[in-house]
């Protein structure tokens, strides 16, 4: 294990407080970070997550995709979690938690505005930064892929309706080229980007000793990812603290429940660590571009739709860590299997 890796958790800590400390001195520096942007995607961040996870893709095994169709539970779990189970329980919890016991706190046209936001989360399951939570628990990388592919096709098609029937509005009009151009950036440009590498160097020791060396700096990515996305959101920080805390709490009680209703039904299914972990990691994440976009596409920049959004962005890496520390230290819900898969 890497230093990096080895005390990952007290750099992310000390990444969010840089991030907030320097975006809050240099407002101008982040407002032109955060100007970087293409459809929504800022594009800093979309080149530190190729770092991520580009040494995940460098290990897929393209000849033995084809073997995942005899093994269809998690692809089928992962679908049903992230396209029926999680929006209406994303919807259930952001209701209760702000229309009712934060109520006292929150003014109502805000906390209908914070419910948008969150159920626009709830609807958008994570698409590339799986294979970071993928590599960080020793995911079977093939599998994961296909399971990416899969979520991003579903995400064409179920996104707008579901949202549309969840949030009460007959028509959303969808930012498609969000969805196409962070697909492109964040799935196929790394992956056609590693395809290259292996075709030019053709030697499989060669390739390893090359994974072996992006690893630390995937950590490294990481790191400064976080760092990227609390300078550009330090005004938010700094400006609505305790609202952040309220929305904040609801959206980490639910990553949690569905992280563990996914872990259990695979469990259920026998599926192992390198199967379940990166399964589990799916529903519980979120496809925070696609949600912020939205919400301001609706509901303009400064709603409290576009806040809700955010806090889900702010919250996503330290959560997220916490579950990979789970799926790592818990051998019963993610049994290590000594037969392979992949």
């Amino acid at each position: 294990m890497s230093f990096v890796d080895r005390y990952l958790s007290y750099f992310i800590a000390v990444s969010m407080i840089l991030g907030v400390s320097i975006g809050s001195i240099f407002p101008n520096f982040s407002n032109y970070i955060s100007s970087l942007e293409l459809t929504g995607i800022n594009l800093p961040i979309a080149f530190l997550i190729w770092g991520m996870i580009i040494p995940m893709m460098l290990s897929i095994n393209f000849n033995s995709i084809i073997k995942i169709k005899d093994r269809p539970q998690a692809i089928l779990i992962t679908v049903i979690v992230n396209w029926l189970i999680k929006p209406i329980l994303m919807t259930g919890i952001a209701i209760l938690f702000i229309n009712n016991i934060f109520s006292t706190w929150i003014d109502a046209g805000k906390a209908s505005e914070y419910i948008s936001g969150m159920i626009l989360l709830g609807v958008a399951p994570c698409t590339a930064m799986v294979f970071v939570w993928s590599n960080l628990v020793k995911g079977n990388s093939n599998y994961t892929l296909v399971q990416v592919i899969i979520n991003d096709l579903i995400l064409l098609f179920a996104f707008a309706p579901i949202a549309s029937f969840l949030l009460g509005v007959n028509q959303i009009k969808i930012p498609l080229w969000t969805i196409f151009n962070s697909v492109l950036i964040y799935v196929f440009t790394p992956l056609l980007f590693c395809l290259l590498i292996k075709k030019i160097v053709n030697d499989a020791a060669k390739i390893y000793t090359i994974n072996n060396f992006l690893k630390p700096i995937s950590g490294i990515c990481l790191v400064l990812t976080v760092l990227f996305l609390f300078l550009v959101q330090a005004s938010e920080v700094i400006n609505n603290p305790f609202q952040i805390l309220l929305i904040a709490i609801p959206l980490i009680m639910q990553t949690f429940l569905i992280f563990f209703i996914t872990a259990i039904l695979l469990r259920i299914f026998n599926q192992e660590k390198s199967i379940a972990g990166p399964a589990s990691m799916i529903g519980a994440s979120n496809f925070f571009e696609l949600a912020v976009a939205t919400a301001i596409s609706l509901f303009g920049v400064n709603s409290g739709a576009a806040t809700a959004t955010v806090v889900g962005v702010l919250v996503e890496v330290p959560v997220m860590l916490s579950l990979v520390g789970i799926v790592n230290n818990n051998d019963y819900l993610f049994p290590p299997r000594a037969k392979s898969y992949s």
